[in-house]
């Protein structure tokens, strides 16, 4: 087996960070535990660039850098966001684990050859998550207890947040980088990875700290010292637990996890550092959670069809129950989950709203979703060019529902009758793969022409036919119908080609019973 840990140095920050954009991320931010004397969590890099470091007083902060812009820390939405990064992982791999407060663990062993090796699998889970706004420090090893000692000490050994890098254990740490084509050769030696293990502080484990600091009284503060020492005066000493700690990280025993379990429906929620008063802004805020988004989708095998977005707006002083939140629902035509498809139908619709008060958070959920099949790939370069976003859901992203009308065939003779207004999301995979009753009784028969466009009501040609000769080319076909409802007809129909050389289709109306009733235009061909 071969576990990758992705740990979150900045997640306390990030959650809040990761929905501003470039420009305003050149800002000072920081995160504050809150409290009668709040302490500096966190800090993004142009608050470091002015003097301010975790661990000191905001007032201090503020000191430093008056425009500092602060926000108490959330550890409701830092599990969220955990859940969100591991529920992202399920498309690459089925076995993946929390890791709390700041870690996800994924089985990778099972996944290589599929995702085409080590270092292209590493990369994009490193571009994935960079694109889900989180800084990340990663790690390899063969059990998941080693990888997350790993990530942790490559964490507390760097300075500063915001850079990547993954180590591979079993390596020394100034070839950590160097990810060859079959770690799992070097990974699965246990010398290789007692070794790797040994220089690594006890405080970096989950074991009890009155343990650790009663190890560290004695000398002992490193995992390989604390495997040299006699494990039944060791037991004695520090109890059985702390034994099976050390055997569980190097592989002598076995580590069961309680797999995660994505949610049967995806609701992503995102706060905003500062509220933003203007539906563009949100653009950037939106691509953070469509990559959740798909992401999920991906894991499941599915598409989405129809989605939400909620905006929730900030609550004015002296106003006891603020705006409410303004909810933006749309649908697609068909199932998809690639992100570009996805953002640009958002961003037409975002386009479209007008906030009555500015946004502090928002929220978006799967509303509908259906399967959606793999695409097969071919040999030719660039086939995995991403499918333009279909027109139907430009038009109804940008002009609304309302304003997007589908025809719909219905089963009646009368050609004027013979098609219905559908609401747009009647366009769906049951609407496109489940032919209708009255199209398979059609398509069994010779189905006799019919023009593209029919007008609204038939025309009647008059004396036109006799200024110039209309060529006949097919016909007659006779419709006759709806005496039942006190509409009916009786017209023999004839495909023409009028002097101008067009193709159109003409009827006589014989309703009166006479053989020469008077010719009337119904329809163009082209």
């Amino acid at each position: 087996m071969l576990w990758a840990c992705l740990l979150l140095p900045s997640l306390p920050l990030d959650v809040f960070a990761r929905a501003a954009s470039p420009t305003d991320a050149a800002k000072p931010f920081a995160v504050a535990s809150g409290g009668r004397t709040p302490r500096i969590v966190s800090a993004n890099a142009a608050a470091r660039d002015a003097g301010i470091q975790p661990g000191q007083l905001v007032s201090a902060s503020l000191a430093l850098a008056p425009d500092l812009l602060l926000r108490d820390r959330n550890p409701g939405a830092e599990s969220a966001a955990l859940a969100a990064v591991a529920t992202w992982l399920t498309q690459f791999t089925p076995t993946v684990v929390l890791a709390p407060p700041d870690a996800v663990l994924a089985e990778i062993g099972g996944s290589l050859r599929l995702f085409g090796g080590l270092p292209a699998l590493m990369a994009r889970l490193s571009r994935g998550t960079h694109d889900l706004g989180y800084a990340i420090r990663s790690a390899i090893a063969p059990t998941p207890a080693a990888a997350l000692l790993f990530a942790r000490a490559d964490n507390s050994a760097e300075t500063g947040i915001g850079r990547s890098s993954t180590r591979l254990a079993g390596f020394p740490r100034g070839v950590s980088g160097k990810i060859g084509s079959d770690p799992t050769a070097a990974t699965t030696k246990p010398q290789s990875l007692h070794d790797a293990l040994a220089p690594l502080s006890l405080s970096l484990t989950d074991a009890d700290p009155h343990v650790v600091d009663m190890l560290a009284a004695a000398g002992v503060t490193t995992l390989g010292q604390a495997c040299a020492l006699p494990r039944a005066a060791l037991a004695r000493r520090v109890g059985a637990d702390f034994l099976a700690l050390l055997d569980r990280v190097r592989g002598l025993i076995p580590d069961p996890r309680a797999p995660f379990v994505p949610p049967p429906c995806y609701t992503g929620k995102l706060e905003l550092p500062a509220p933003v008063e203007n539906v563009e802004a949100l653009a950037f805020a939106v691509n953070r959670l469509v990559f959740e988004l798909a992401g999920w989708l991906t894991g499941r095998g599915l598409g989405v069809t129809a989605m939400s977005l909620a905006l929730a707006h900030e609550r004015y002083v002296g106003v006891a129950t603020g705006v409410p939140a303004t909810i933006v629902g749309f649908a697609l035509a068909a199932p998809a989950r690639e992100p570009a498809h996805l953002v640009a139908v958002l961003r037409e619709r975002l386009a479209r709203v007008a906030l009555p008060a500015p946004v502090e958070a928002i929220t978006l959920a799967s509303k509908a979703t259906a399967p959606l099949a793999g695409r097969n790939l071919g040999l030719l370069p660039g086939d995995a060019t991403v499918a333009a976003v279909p027109l139907l859901d430009r038009l109804r992203a940008r002009l609304g529902e309302e304003a997007i009308t589908l025809v719909a065939p219905h089963a009646e003779h009368r050609p004027e009758r013979a098609w219905r207004s559908a609401p747009t999301d009647a366009v769906g995979p049951a609407a496109q793969h489940t032919p209708r009753p009255d199209l398979r009784h059609r398509a069994a028969a010779a189905v006799p022409p019919r023009p593209v466009w029919l007008l609204a009501e038939a025309e009647p040609l008059g004396h036109r036919l006799e200024v110039q000769p209309w060529v006949l080319r097919d016909g007659p076909e006779r419709i006759e119908s709806g005496w039942w409802d006190g509409a009916d007809v009786r017209r023999d129909y004839f495909v023409a080609e009028n002097p101008r050389g067009e193709t159109v289709w003409i009827y006589r109306d014989h309703r009166c019973g006479i053989d020469d009733g008077e010719w009337f235009l119904h329809g163009v061909f082209a």
